[in-house]
């Protein structure tokens, strides 16, 4: 389950996960572990080109996800809304330590830059990439409730 929500998406990471639109979808960015900005710092981006440009930097040699079988269910007897993803794998991985994945939407996967992908939540990851392959189990990506 997340780590953080992003100040942007409070309130909408169910709307968002549920892939509203035709050309929409969720991107796993992976972050490196080195110059990775604290919780309180990073919940304030907007958008993913405002994080990668402080000092989070994205480990492009694994490159991102997009991921698939997105739901979202709502949980009456936990009173809660969930969002889930299937588990992501990457094959003979390599390249710098990974400290963090943020899931992003991505409203129109046709067009459009890192400026229009809105960071939904940030997860720890501890990960060296070291050739072997790699799956990250996704169980709940997100979970909001209400309290009575």
């Amino acid at each position: 389950m997340a780590n953080i929500v992003f100040n942007v998406a409070l309130g909408r990471v169910a709307s968002l996960a549920a892939l509203p639109a035709a050309n929409d979808a969720l991107i796993m960015v992976p972050l490196e572990a080195t110059g990775l900005v604290a919780d309180s710092t990073m919940r304030d981006y907007d958008t993913l080109s405002d994080l990668l440009a402080g000092t989070s930097n994205e480990q492009t040699t694994v490159g991102r996800k997009t991921l698939t079988s997105a739901s979202v269910t709502v949980n009456d007897t936990n009173d809660r809304v969930e969002a889930d993803a299937a588990d992501v794998t990457w094959t003979s991985p390599t390249g710098a330590a990974i400290g963090a994945v943020v899931i992003c939407y991505d409203p129109d996967t046709t067009s459009g830059t890192d400026a229009d992908l809105i960071p939904l939540t940030k997860h720890d990851l501890t990960w060296t990439p070291d050739g072997n392959n790699f799956s990250l189990t996704i169980a709940d990506f997100f979970r909001a409730s209400s309290a009575a």
